[in-house]
């Protein structure tokens, strides 16, 4: 049976105590999307939406969303980023134009980046969303997960493409 570390004695929620760990390096990369019409489609990749460049402004917000990960999620550990880097790709399927986002994450620490690279890719959906909600409420946005991760006790991860 699996322990869960995140419990004290008294089956209290804790800050795991990573301090005994190896400093390594760390990777992860985490992926989300968000699918939007054809009028946001082409507003956004000719930059014609009257916030500015969408896709500029998501990757910022995804960084610095990255950055405050341990001040968003209860339990996480602040860490010192060595690298952080988020991409853009369009995918269109029929009427679906879907941004697919990439958050890549790196440190030399001794806990992993897997919730600040899963943090800079909701935040930049969540950004797209923000600044394109005038011309439609009804964009979607998709699933959010860890792509894959490198270092630490526990290994490597590469998930199979969904």
């Amino acid at each position: 049976m699996t322990e869960f570390t995140h419990f004290n004695q008294e089956g209290r929620a804790k800050m795991v105590d990573v301090s005994d760990k190896p400093e390594t390096i760390r990777t992860a990369i985490a992926h989300s999307s968000i699918t939007v019409n054809k009028e946001i489609y082409e507003r956004i990749t000719n930059q014609q939406m009257k916030k500015g460049d969408v896709l500029a402004v998501a990757q910022v917000a995804g960084v610095m969303a990255c950055k405050k990960t341990s001040e968003l999620i209860p339990m996480c550990h602040p860490l010192p980023l060595t690298g952080v880097d988020i991409s853009f790709a369009w995918t269109v399927k029929e009427e679906d134009y879907i941004l697919e986002i990439e958050a890549a994450v790196k440190t030399k620490g001794n806990t992993g980046v897997e919730m600040e690279a899963l943090t800079a890719a909701s935040v930049c959906a969540l950004t797209v969303y923000d600044m394109c909600k005038a011309v439609d409420k009804g964009m979607v946005i998709g699933q959010t997960y860890l792509v894959e991760k490198t270092g630490g006790k526990n290994g490597d991860f590469k998930r199979e493409k969904l």
